[in-house]
């Protein structure tokens, strides 16, 4: 499938602060919190959206405006040229967006981030040579 950038003008925008759990409605969120996930990134709402088979653009050099240090978007295109649903399940913004925080914490990414974490505590502390005071 190719994709024409003067259409992506078109597309709906979906930023992660939308389905963002850990923000406010008043910072940009747009789904019930109980719905939401916690931190998604654009990587996994593309993932999803090709899961979905909804075709989409990552735009990582665009920021959220009301956070600007909140980089990246997503554009996806619902609906093909002629007026039909690229899903059939999925007929509006806020469909899409309760969809994609259900697929989120079942990510590839997420189930694989959890294990390593429990080997790297097994290190133990490490104790530097420098420490007290000095002797004149």
């Amino acid at each position: 499938m190719q994709i024409d950038p003067a259409n992506i003008k078109k597309w709906n925008v979906i930023y992660p602060v939308y389905i963002n759990s850990k923000k406010t409605v008043a910072e940009g969120r747009r789904i019930g919190a109980t719905k939401a996930c916690e931190n998604p990134t654009c990587i996994e709402i593309g993932d999803c959206c090709s899961y979905l088979k909804i075709p989409f653009a990552i735009e990582l050099d665009k920021a959220y405006p009301r956070d600007f240090m909140q980089r990246g978007r997503v554009r996806v295109q619902l609906k093909r040229e002629d007026g039909s649903l690229w899903n059939s399940e999925i007929d509006s913004k806020k469909q899409l967006m309760l969809r994609i925080a259900e697929l989120i914490p079942k990510h590839h990414g997420r189930t694989k981030k959890q294990e390593p974490v429990n080997t790297s505590t097994a290190a133990g502390p490490s104790k530097s040579g420098k420490g007290g005071r000095k002797k004149k």
